[in-house]
């Protein structure tokens, strides 16, 4: 049996640093390659065989890993905020974080973290943009408006932002003038363009092979519309990842930490250790569940009369996530999983 090879790698923009060392820690290579395929390859070249490679989760991780995956006999991401060895160490640079993570993958000490496939963290990139385009759309409404007050211009608010009344609005009202107008006019356009944008982007998610089964299954659920289902299906997953639904609601970011330390125990507010994109779509999605399910309006009414709404929220927030995942790991629809969930009752 061949002795297997542990590489650490410490991946930037322009380089990336590497250690590689044997089962006993010996140290047979390390230095520095410029962070591009073609030096990949040359670099894969030199190394000896069978190996193992391990590196820490960045902005660059997703495509050397999609580079690295078909030669190496196991690669793994780890989880950044969990390297304590290297953020605690007292000197600190490229060459020493890659031998560490060498160090913490060849003892079986790597905290590795979760790597979507290649063809989800691809389609999970064009929703992400269309998030920005949301951002963005909501930002230039927004200055519509700013413009609009700083000139001292009555509007209707509920209503500025469809076109005929925008329209009519710049033409008859006289303390609009000529720059102000041109401006409005500006603003206008930019949103009517991202709205197009971002619907051609959710349009081609929502009609996507990969996606298409798993999404429609998702949105029988109640308050589970297109962009909450395509989020959940992206942002997760495989949903057999998460062993208990406590952990997937840690996950989403709908509960607080937990500082325990012998007979005290303090929870603190929400933790920042989650994936943004599904606490702030599910939060959304539970504001407007009470309306579509009675046992989540149930819910929320209950909790709400403890007298914290935001506290309600977060109870129907996680009760979707039961939901979702219920959904997904039976790969049935909504109804049905209640159905059997009852009769096994």
């Amino acid at each position: 049996m061949q002795p297997m090879y542990y590489i650490g790698l410490d991946v930037h923009k322009r380089t990336i640093s590497y250690c590689v060392k044997d089962g006993s820690g010996t140290i047979h290579a390390e230095g520095t390659i410029p962070a591009t395929r073609l030096d990949l390859n040359l670099w894969m070249k030199t190394l000896p065989q069978p190996w193992t490679a391990a590196m820490e989760a960045t902005m660059f991780t997703g495509w050397i890993y999609d580079h690295l995956k078909p030669h190496a006999a196991a690669l793994k991401v780890a989880h950044p905020l969990m390297l304590r060895a290297i953020a605690a160490a007292k000197k600190k640079n490229d060459r020493i974080d890659a031998s560490k993570i060498c160090d913490c993958l060849r003892c079986d000490f790597l905290p590795e973290c979760y790597m979507a496939p290649t063809a989800i963290r691809e389609r999970r990139r064009t929703l992400r943009y269309r998030n920005l385009l949301v951002r963005q759309m909501v930002q230039m409404k927004i200055k519509i408006s700013a413009l609009l007050m700083e000139a001292g211009v009555s509007y209707n608010k509920q209503r500025l932002h469809k076109a005929g009344y925008f329209r009519e609005l710049l033409a008859t009202n006289p303390d609009i003038d000529e720059g102000l107008c041109a401006l409005l006019r500006l603003c206008r356009e930019t949103v009517v363009r991202l709205q197009k944008t971002e619907g051609a982007l959710v349009r081609s998610l929502e009609s996507d092979s990969l996606l298409v089964d798993r999404v429609e299954r998702l949105m029988t659920i109640p308050a589970v519309g297109p962009i909450t289902a395509l989020t959940w299906t992206l942002e997760v997953g495989d949903v057999q990842r998460f062993s208990s639904i406590k952990k997937a609601v840690s996950y989403c970011g709908l509960c607080g930490a937990e500082k325990s330390s012998a007979n005290s125990m303090q929870r603190t507010p929400l933790s920042k250790q989650r994936n943004k994109y599904l606490q702030t779509t599910l939060i959304e999605a539970a504001k407007m569940a009470p309306r579509s399910s009675p046992e989540l309006a149930m819910l929320y009414d209950k909790e709400r009369q403890k007298g914290n709404a935001n506290r309600a929220t977060l109870a129907v927030a996680r009760k979707l996530v039961a939901y979702l995942v219920a959904v997904d790991r039976r790969q049935k629809e909504f109804l049905t999983v209640e159905r059997e969930n009852r009769t096994a009752a």
